[in-house]
């Protein structure tokens, strides 16, 4: 079974029922399809200033962001490796999930699916890898009972 440490840093996500039930649900079924479900992982749902302050520090970008992965340096011999953290920030997420009409329950568990198969070695830089990435969630979702996030978008694909 795998690790899955969440830190709740920002008050705004005690608006989703369940949340630490959500985050680990998406989590284990990206790991289980993944065949990595040894693998631990930690989550930090925290707001923008947080993320906009990490994303600044990282990746050179001064803003907040939906949704950020950093994975973790293998060690060798280590039984259960550790992926890494994803940090969602609240603010954005919600207003994303609002925008886009969804819950946002279904948004956070799309965001921690995308950002554990960034952990997992997943990229969409790009066109092949983005399409490869988004089907990769689209089923992920769909198991989950989600429906595809992409499908509002006019080159989408069911």
């Amino acid at each position: 079974m795998p690790d899955i440490d969440i830190l709740i840093e920002s008050p705004g996500w005690s608006s989703i029922p369940g949340l630490e039930a959500v985050v680990e649900r998406a989590v284990l079924a990206t790991l289980v399809a993944e065949k990595a479900g040894e693998s631990g992982i930690s989550i930090m749902l925290g707001n923008d200033a947080a993320v906009r302050e990490l994303n600044s520090q990282y990746r050179g970008k001064d803003r907040p962001t939906n949704v950020l992965s950093f994975p973790a340096p293998r060690m060798p011999g280590q039984p259960a490796p550790l992926l890494g953290d994803i940090i969602l920030a609240y603010e954005t997420c919600r207003s994303e999930a609002e925008a886009e009409g969804k819950s946002l329950a279904d948004h956070v568990s799309h965001l921690v699916i995308h950002g554990t198969l960034h952990l997992l070695g997943h990229d969409h830089e790009e066109d092949r890898q983005a399409e490869a990435m988004e089907a990769r969630e689209i089923a992920l979702l769909a198991g989950l009972g989600i429906a595809n996030p992409y499908a509002d978008r006019p080159e989408a694909k069911a």
